[in-house]
């Protein structure tokens, strides 16, 4: 029997969007393409978040659905001195508040809202880009390593909606460190 553990968190931001701001843009600078912060979300399992600009992307399927926690980005412009930062700006699809997202590397976990539940995998970090620098504040780039999120594959669809949650997981997380960088590696299953 397999051990679970519960976390009362809170979904803040559900970020959809058809296309890329920032991905293969370099010279051109951001596009501003169409971006809704939804008040709920369709993901379907295999494919990612309905509308999103890695729906159904074979490339992305391990990681079409990007988690962040808040606390990092409050970290972030705490310790550059700016902000507040818009977590929009980030790009993550998910950002949540209460959480430690690192151990769930490699995992399969669950986020319970309002009586929807969406199973996902913890698939790999989600780096940050260098657009950090321009869209953030000069350093967000590095002071985002480590603690920029993680890229999930959807194996359980459903809705996903903001507001409370409970988040799900095979093992103990510390919402204490949801802020703190971590170095993200696959856990070892054993």
């Amino acid at each position: 029997m397999t051990a679970e553990y519960r976390y009362d968190v809170e979904v803040l931001h559900l970020l959809v969007s058809p296309g890329h701001a920032y991905f293969g843009r370099a010279r051109e600078g951001a596009a501003d393409v169409p971006t809704t912060d939804a008040g709920q979300a369709e993901l379907v399992a295999g494919k990612g978040i309905v509308g999103d600009r890695f729906f159904g992307k074979a490339a992305h399927m391990d990681a079409a659905v990007t988690l962040f926690a808040v606390e990092a980005l409050e970290a972030i412009a705490s310790e550059l001195g700016a902000g507040p930062f818009d977590p929009l700006l980030t790009r993550r699809n998910v950002v949540l508040r209460g959480v430690e997202l690192a151990p769930l590397l490699g995992r399969d976990f669950t986020i319970e809202s309002r009586g929807d539940v969406v199973r996902l995998k913890a698939g790999r970090p989600a780096h940050p880009c260098a657009w950090m620098d321009e869209m953030l504040a000069p350093g967000a780039h590095k002071a985002m390593r480590g603690r920029g999120g993680v890229r999930c594959q959807v194996i359980g669809g459903g809705l996903l909606h903001r507001g409370p949650a409970v988040l799900t997981s095979p093992v103990p997380l510390d919402p204490s460190k949801a802020g703190h960088p971590n170095v993200l590696r696959p856990s070892r299953l054993t």
